[in-house]
C-alpha cells in the first residue's frame, strides 16, 4: 500500500521494483453520469423462516437493518407450511392453516405473528412469499404418494408441501385471510410497502403440477391478496435460472398468461406489479481448487432481462431477482460439498462485487428496471463455526461477505463512468466468466452531498493463490473549488474485515473462549485499510494507489 503522504503530493508512486502482476489503471469521471444507483443490495432471504425468532437470527436482522440507509427486505420460505415451528435445514413451518373434521378452515397465527413481529422489531420489511401448501389443503396426487415433509438431505423438493391445492377457492381465501390479518395487525400503510410473491421455483419440483396449474395458483392468490388490500404489490413467478430452456419457457408462459389472459379466479385482467426469477452461479472443484461459475449467474440475468424486454407492458416493471447467488443450495455446507468453502473467505465477496456491476450493466443493456439482487443467505442457528453454509454470519460472527453489503450501502446517488485496463468486458464475463486474467474493475457513484465512492475489486473464478495487482485509481470531475479531499479506504482481504482468517489463526476453535469470541467480533466488521487522510485535488483530479490482493474488495470514499 502506497503512503498517503506521497499521494498528497499529487503523484502516483511507482509500482514495486519487480511487480508480480501487471499494473491496472482505473479512471473514474464524476462529471459523466451513467444512471441511477439503486440499492439492489438490500434484499436477503432464507429457507428456514423460524430462524427469524431465534437468538442469532434476531441479532443478524438488526445488523441488516443497520447496514443500510434504505429499507431492507426479507424473503423466507414456508410461511404457510404446516408444522409446529421447529426448524431444520431447508424446512420451517407456521401451522397457520388447518381444517376441522367438516373441512372448515381453522387459522392459527401464533407462529406467523412471531416471525412478522420480529421483522417489525428489527425494522426490516417482509417480501411475503405465499408458500408452501398447508397439509390439509394439499391435493393427493395419483402418481406421487409421499409424506408431507421429506427431510433434507434425502430431498429438497419432495413431499406434499409442494402439491397444488385440492381446492383453489380455499387457496385464494387463505391468501385473503392472511393478508387481511397482516393489514389488521400492522396497518394498511405498512403492508402496502411490502411485496407479495406467489410460491417459489414452480418450474421445478417445488411445484408438483403443470405450468398451467401454477397460472391458476397465481390467479387465485393475487385475487385473494388484492381482495384484502386492493393496492398490494403482487408478482411472481419466482422461477429458476432462465439459461435453462425449460425455465425460460416457464417464465415466458407466465408473462404471456398475465399479458393476455383473464383471471381464473374472477375473470378480471391479471395484476402484476413486479417480475421475479432466480439467477445462480455454478462452482466446481478442479485439481483441488474451487472454480466459480459467475458466467452462469450472469447468463441467467441476461436471458431473463432479454425476455422481459420483449413485453412492452412489462418493460418498466420492477424486476426482483428473488434469489441471486453463486450457486443453488444455501443449506449444503462445505462438509457436503467442499466447493462451498468459498463462502467463508474473500472469494464470496469478490465474486459478489464482480457480479454486482454487471447486473447494472445488463439492466442498462436491455433498458429494464432492476429493483433487487436478493442474496439467499442468512444464518444457520446452532451449527459449527464456519461450517461452510451460504450465510452472512456464523454463531453471531459476521463473515467477510456481510462487509460487501456494508460497502454497497455506502455507494449512493448517481452511477458515473468508470474505465479499467484490468476489466473483463461484459460480453466475455457473461459467456465464459473470469478464467484467465483477473477482473480488476470498479463501480463508482457521486452523491449530491459533496461525496463520491469507488468500489474496487480484484476477482478470478479460480480460488488458486496469486499475486496482488498494483492498482491506480484516478478520480476526475472533483469541483475546481475543492483543493483538498478526505479519502477513506475500506478493505476486505485476508487481514481486513475477515473473521474467518482470524478464526483460523486461533486454531479454528469450535468452542472459542470469551476472549477469543471478542477477538472474532473485533475482526468481523468493516475495517479501514489506513487512517482517513486529506489529499490534494489538482485540477479536479485525485490520484490514489493501492495494491489489490487476489479476491479482495476495496471501497474508496472521498468528501470535499
Amino acid at each position: 500500500m502506497a503512503s498517503l503522504t506521497a499521494l498528497a503530493q499529487g503523484t502516483i508512486p511507482p509500482p514495486p521494483e519487480a511487480p508480480q502482476q501487471e499494473p491496472v489503471a482505473i479512471a473514474v469521471n464524476l462529471a459523466q453520469p451513467t444512471g441511477d444507483y439503486k440499492p439492489i443490495y438490500s434484499w436477503f432471504g432464507y429457507d428456514e423462516g423460524n430462524y427469524t425468532t431465534m437468538r442469532d437470527g434476531k441479532v443478524l436482522l438488526r445488523k441488516l437493518h443497520d447496514l443500510s440507509p434504505v429499507p431492507v427486505y426479507i424473503r423466507v420460505h414456508h410461511l404457510l407450511t404446516s408444522g409446529n415451528g421447529t426448524p431444520e435445514l431447508k424446512w420451517s413451518s407456521t401451522g397457520v392453516y388447518s381444517e376441522d373434521a367438516t373441512g372448515k378452515p381453522v387459522y392459527n397465527f401464533t407462529i406467523l405473528d412471531g416471525i412478522f413481529d420480529e421483522f417489525q422489531a428489527a425494522g426490516v420489511r417482509p417480501m411475503v412469499e405465499l408458500g408452501f401448501m398447508p397439509q390439509d389443503l394439499a391435493a393427493d396426487l395419483p402418481n406421487r404418494h409421499e409424506p408431507y415433509q421429506v427431510h433434507y438431505p434425502q430431498s429438497t423438493v419432495s413431499g406434499k408441501s409442494d402439491n397444488p391445492p385440492k381446492d383453489y377457492a380455499k387457496w385464494g381465501e387463505l391468501a385473503r385471510v392472511v393478508t387481511a390479518h397482516l393489514v389488521q395487525r400492522y396497518g394498511r400503510d405498512t403492508v402496502r410497502q411490502w411485496y407479495f410473491e406467489v410460491w417459489n421455483e414452480p418450474d421445478i419440483d417445488y411445484w408438483h403440477a403443470s405450468p398451467q396449474d401454477y397460472w391458476k395458483l397465481y390467479d387465485y392468490a393475487v385475487a385473494g391478496v388484492r381482495a384484502a388490500l386492493p393496492d398490494a404489490k403482487v408478482g411472481g413467478p419466482a422461477s429458476t435460472s432462465p439459461r435453462s430452456p425449460k425455465a425460460y419457457d416457464f417464465l415466458k408462459g407466465f408473462l404471456e398468461h398475465v399479458n393476455t389472459g383473464k383471471s381464473s379466479a374472477n375473470g378480471k385482467p391479471l395484476p402484476l406489479d413486479f417480475i421475479s426469477f432466480h439467477a445462480k452461479g455454478q462452482p466446481t472443484i478442479v485439481d483441488g481448487k474451487v472454480i466459480m461459475g459467475i458466467s452462469s449467474e450472469l447468463t441467467d440475468v441476461d436471458h431473463g432481462f432479454q425476455l422481459v424486454s420483449t413485453f412492452p407492458r412489462f418493460r418498466t416493471l420492477p424486476i426482483i431477482l428473488s434469489e441471486a447467488d453463486p450457486e443453488g443450495c444455501a443449506a449444503c455446507s462445505s462438509k457436503v460439498n467442499p466447493a462451498n468453502n468459498y463462502r467463508n473467505g474473500t472469494l464470496y465477496p469478490a465474486y459478489t462485487a464482480a457480479a454486482y456491476k454487471r447486473l447494472f450493466q445488463l439492466q442498462d443493456k436491455y433498458r429494464v428496471n432492476l429493483l433487487s439482487m436478493l442474496s439467499w443467505s442468512f444464518e444457520f442457528e446452532g451449527r459449527d463455526y464456519f461450517e461452510g453454509f451460504r450465510s452472512l454470519s456464523t454463531n453471531g460472527i459476521d463473515k467477510p461477505v456481510l462487509n460487501f453489503f456494508r460497502m454497497a450501502a455506502l455507494l449512493h446517488g448517481t452511477r458515473v463512468a468508470v474505465t479499467s485496463t484490468g476489466a473483463v468486458p461484459l460480453e466475455q464475463i457473461v459467456q465464459t466468466g473470469v478464467r484467465g486474467n483477473n477482473d480488476t474493475d470498479a463501480l463508482a457513484t457521486r452523491g449530491t452531498d459533496n461525496t463520491a465512492a469507488v468500489l474496487v475489486w480484484n476477482y478470478n473464478d479460480s480460488n488458486a493463490p496469486g499475486p496482488a495487482t498494483p492498482t491506480s485509481v484516478s478520480i476526475t470531475g472533483v469541483p475546481a473549488t475543492a483543493k483538498r479531499v478526505l479519502v477513506s479506504q475500506y478493505r476486505i482481504d485476508d487481514t481486513h474485515s475477515n473473521a474467518y482468517t482470524a478464526w483460523q489463526a486461533m486454531g479454528s476453535p469450535q468452542h472459542p473462549t470469551t476472549q477469543q469470541y471478542q477477538q472474532l467480533q473485533s475482526a468481523a466488521g468493516l475495517q479501514l485499510l489506513t487512517s482517513p487522510a486529506w489529499l490534494d485535488a489538482t485540477n479536479g483530479t485525485v490520484h490514489i494507489a493501492t495494491d489489490m490482493p487476489r479476491q479482495s474488495v476495496e471501497l474508496i470514499t472521498i468528501k470535499w
